[in-house]
């Protein structure tokens, strides 16, 4: 089963109920874009036209290998369209405040599936009849984890146990498969001179490493004072990352200890292997429909008796700290977020159409269209169906 080969394999169109009017001080765009991540598109615009990355705001980040549609405010912005390299922004009209998350209803979905045989079309068919029905578990994708290194450690977890030290060390030098050779460079170089803190300033090139190594060149021991004057988004998508992941070991749990052993199937996501659910009795669906489970931080307050908090200090037995250590000592800014998340991903509206697959003779496509709730993640529809045309199963 092949994903992605094209861009048009994977089309994503973001929902809002926002209606722009003629008046309000942030301009509203729709943006089209095709092999561009948003972050990336976001900077390409704010280039073109020399916009303060502050003046911009918009909801979500969409696939770089898609064809996607969002939408964005830009304070006091230019009441006009772009054109870039793939990337197309439309003026929609004014608004009064800036464009977030809040405002995205769903994501809308249309993805094909190729070169599949016969047999496991077939399984693809019965395997999205029964997401349709009993959903898949709402855990956070791969693309939550951006920021966890090949060593699959967290940078949270460190800061957590006051081991600052080790912290700093795996933000800066830790390696990612996708390092560009600057920032291999950059790396080898903390490694090598980790400590001599003279050493790496001098050898460094101007960045944001180079800062927090220039502050420690006069406080050589303050590594939580270096960490301390990370930039915040950084700090944010460490601690968003390790409290993703803990969330995601609760759901596991929650699934092997509510199900039965043939009614779930291993999904492999980038840091370990999940359970997912299937063909769930009427009354483990209704349950499961219901099951919120919090975001872990110090700041919950469980009322005495609820029969999440088990499930809360198993999964945090085996990191080194209970619930209520579960926060950042002796900085100010850096918070995990508060919130519950839904335990199951219900698409609507959910279709699936094969054909022939004319980019793989002999071999055949199947197209699905979905909408999906604001953070739920369609990878994870993907994920099930090849488990289940690996797997044989139907």
């Amino acid at each position: 089963m092949k994903v992605k080969q094209q861009p048009e394999d994977f089309q994503v169109e973001e929902l809002t109920d926002v209606v722009p009017a003629g008046h309000g001080p942030f301009a509203f765009y729709r943006l089209e874009k095709s092999g561009w991540a948003t972050p990336d598109a976001v900077q390409a615009i704010r280039r073109r036209w020399g916009l303060n990355p502050r003046r911009l705001s918009y909801g979500g980040l969409k696939d770089k290998h898609a064809q996607t549609q969002q939408y964005l405010t830009i304070h006091h912005g230019p009441q006009r369209g772009l054109i870039h390299h793939g990337v197309r922004l439309h003026y929609l009209g004014q608004v009064l405040e800036p464009y977030t998350s809040r405002q995205i209803k769903a994501n809308r979905f249309r993805i094909t599936l190729r070169a599949l045989q016969t047999e496991e079309i077939a399984r693809a068919q019965q395997a999205l009849d029964e997401v349709r029905v009993d959903g898949v578990p709402n855990y956070f994708d791969d693309q939550r984890f951006g920021s966890v290194g090949d060593s699959e450690e967290f940078v949270a977890r460190f800061m957590i146990l006051d081991r600052y030290e080790e912290a700093l060390r795996l933000a800066l030098t830790a390696p990612y498969a996708h390092d560009r050779k600057a920032q291999k460079e950059e790396k080898a170089i903390l490694l090598a001179h980790w400590g001599d803190w003279p050493a790496c300033k001098e050898r460094l090139p101007r960045s944001h490493a180079r800062s927090l190594v220039d502050y420690l060149v006069s406080h050589p021991t303050d590594f939580r004072g270096a960490l301390a004057r990370m930039r915040p988004e950084l700090r944010g998508l460490y601690l968003s990352a390790y409290q993703s992941y803990l969330w995601n070991r609760m759901l596991n749990q929650w699934l092997l200890k509510h199900c039965r052993p043939d009614q779930l199937l291993q999904v492999r996501l980038r840091l370990g292997e999940v359970a997912m659910h299937r063909k769930l009795e009427a009354t483990q669906g209704s349950e499961f429909a219901n099951v919120r489970l919090p975001l872990p931080s110090a700041r919950l307050k469980l009322e005495a008796g609820d029969p999440r908090a088990p499930l809360i200090d198993a999964v945090l037995a085996p990191e080194g700290f209970r619930l209520s250590e579960m926060k950042i000592r002796g900085l100010r800014e850096p918070f995990f977020s508060k919130g519950e998340r839904a335990a199951l991903c219900l698409p609507a509206e959910l279709t699936h159409e094969p054909a022939a697959d004319e980019l793989h003779a002999g071999r055949q496509k199947i197209t699905l269209s979905f909408d999906l709730p604001r953070g739920s993640y369609a990878t994870l529809i993907l994920k099930r169906v090849q488990a289940s045309v690996v797997s044989g199963e139907s």
